[in-house]
This record gives structure tokens, sequence and C-alpha cells, in this order.
């Protein structure tokens, strides 16, 4: 999908540097699922204290080779 952004080009520039990216693409993709990534483990913290747990749950019988 071809858009057009007006975004800030020292930004792009000292990304793209950073994360040494050889392409504007690539700096902005790479930001995009950086962001996603962010804001879904900001959703996982926000389960903290709001999950109960069963405390006669063997985690480790999984892990039995049979």
């Amino acid at each position: 999908m071809a858009t057009n952004l007006a975004i800030d080009d020292r930004l792009l520039l000292e990304a793209k540097k950073i994360g040494g990216h050889k392409t504007k693409k690539s700096t902005v993709n790479t930001a995009l699922k950086e962001y996603i990534l962010r804001l879904k483990q900001m959703e996982m913290v926000d389960l903290i204290g709001k999950i109960d747990y069963d405390e006669d749950y063997d985690h480790k019988a999984g892990r039995i080779r049979k």
C-alpha cells in the first residue's frame, strides 16, 4: 500500500542510523512492529494481579517424557 506521510526527517534518519537499516521503509516497518509489540506487552502488564492461579497446579507435570 503506497502511503504519503509527513515524517520528521531528523527522527527517521536517527532511527535508520541507530537501527542499522538500509532503507526508510525498513526503518518505519521495524518501528511499527516494535510499537505494536510494546503495546501488547503493556496489555499483559495490565493483567498483573487480575488472574487467579490454581495453587495446586503442577507446572512440571507436563515436562515428563514418556
